[in-house]
């Protein structure tokens, strides 16, 4: 018994030793390049929230070689010559890897920057199959799923429930919406745009009245499917507009990618039965079982009295991938970390993910989810249990193959190998 109680003494005098150490070490400085103001300024407070409780854990257990992790950020704003310049700003101060995202032109715009500095770059939320097809390079690694990847788990669901309806799109003008305009057409067979129309609205800045004459183009059309490819504020205008001209009650609504934040700010109410896609939402590791996601939720709703988002989640893994790619290479160095990342397999938040290498895109199972009516959310602590899953897909099966990368890669002459 004295044996095993002078064991137990003599960890806890460990660990609290390598905690003050990690505390009085120089810090490792991280550097988040997200948006704290602009359009998508929830999705960015949802991912420092992540990232600084992925840093928090980790400095309480010793640190990274016996330092601590410091958070450094940048208000990117959602605009990309400002995230460029942050990078800049970031790397001068010494950061040893960046991340951050929210839109994907400022996710390619700062990836490639952070390349100049030699530096990794980490996307949480850029959705554009462009961030890791035709823009992807060495430095850059995206953490969440593309716009193909989500328009295949939700086109495998409408095209068996929707089958011969008429589509109508309404997407922001940039390269996610493009982008993901096109995956939904190809994974839905509605490529045929004189049946399925489509009106782009501007981004970022687009007026209100400009999103509200987009929406009244699809409810002037025949169309039983609705898609709205829009993100953060964008997006709550116009299921709010949507809503007012009541075209839930003769459309279905789709959201290729939804978030805790949006649907909150829009309200439970207006979007309800909405559908799209998410790689995770906080119900996946109750509903399927997996303990460390679930540790996660609960820590996390405990911290900040909300339930995580799929950005948060994804700033959190991210932090915690980037610090175990550099210890298993001994290195900070980027080439080093980067080749300790490419084909790693592992399990975090749910079933197992891994960073592929010839694009360095995450490679992970992804869901189609549904809105829950008002009464099913209110049943939460907190009043977010939104989203029912309805569909899932392998990441093998939902990610594009290696030979579609390189006819995409053709297309746009550029290099057959990421450099």
């Amino acid at each position: 018994m004295i044996k095993h109680w002078w064991n137990r003494a003599a960890l806890a005098l460990l660990a609290a030793g390598l905690a003050v150490t990690a505390q009085a070490a120089t810090p490792i400085k991280l550097g988040l390049n997200y948006p704290h103001t602009g359009e998508y300024r929830e999705e960015g407070l949802m991912q420092k929230r992540g990232a600084l409780m992925a840093v928090e854990e980790i400095n309480d257990a010793g640190g990274l070689f016996g330092r601590p992790l410091e958070l450094v950020d940048r208000d990117s704003a959602s605009q990309p010559d400002r995230a460029r310049r942050n990078v800049d700003e970031l790397a001068a101060e010494g950061v040893a890897m960046l991340f951050g995202g929210a839109s994907s032109g400022v996710a390619i715009a700062a990836s490639d920057q952070a390349r100049r500095h030699d530096l990794l770059y980490f996307g949480t939320l850029t959705y554009s199959n462009d961030t890791t097809g035709k823009d992807g390079h060495l430095n850059m690694f995206r953490e969440c799923y593309s716009a193909w990847m989500a328009a295949r788990v939700l086109g495998d669901y409408l095209k068996r429930e929707y089958a011969d309806q008429s589509y109508f799109y309404v997407t922001a003008d940039y390269t996610w919406g493009h982008t993901t305009e096109a995956s939904m057409r190809e994974f839905t067979d509605t490529t045929d745009t004189d049946r399925h129309r489509s009106v782009s609205v501007p981004f970022p800045g687009a007026r209100y009245h400009q999103i509200e004459e987009a929406v009244k183009a699809a409810a002037d059309s025949d169309a039983k499917v609705l898609v709205l490819v829009l993100f953060g504020e964008q997006m709550v205008q116009g299921m709010t507009i949507a809503q007012q001209m009541k075209l839930p009650e003769r459309m279905q609504i789709v959201v290729p990618n939804l978030t805790l934040s949006m649907v909150e700010q829009t309200g439970p109410f207006i979007m309800a039965g909405v559908i799209g896609a998410a790689p995770w939402t906080w119900n996946v590791p109750y509903e399927f079982d997996y303990p460390r996601g679930q540790r996660f939720v609960e820590g996390f709703s405990e911290r900040y009295r909300t339930r995580p988002s799929t950005s948060a989640a994804s700033a959190y893994s991210i932090v915690y991938q980037w610090k175990e790619a550099v210890e298993r290479a001994n290195s900070f160095n980027s080439a080093s970390v980067r080749r300790a990342l490419e084909g790693h397999r592992y399990s975090l938040l749910k079933d197992e993910q891994y960073w592929r290498g010839f694009d360095h895109q995450n490679v992970q199972s992804v869901y189609a989810v549904r809105i829950k009516s008002r009464d099913q959310v209110m049943k939460d602590t907190y009043r977010q249990n939104f989203f029912e899953i309805i569909n899932t897909l392998s990441g093998d099966a939902a990610a594009p193959t290696h030979d579609q990368w390189i006819a995409e890669r053709r297309r746009h002459d550029r290099p057959l190998e990421l450099q």
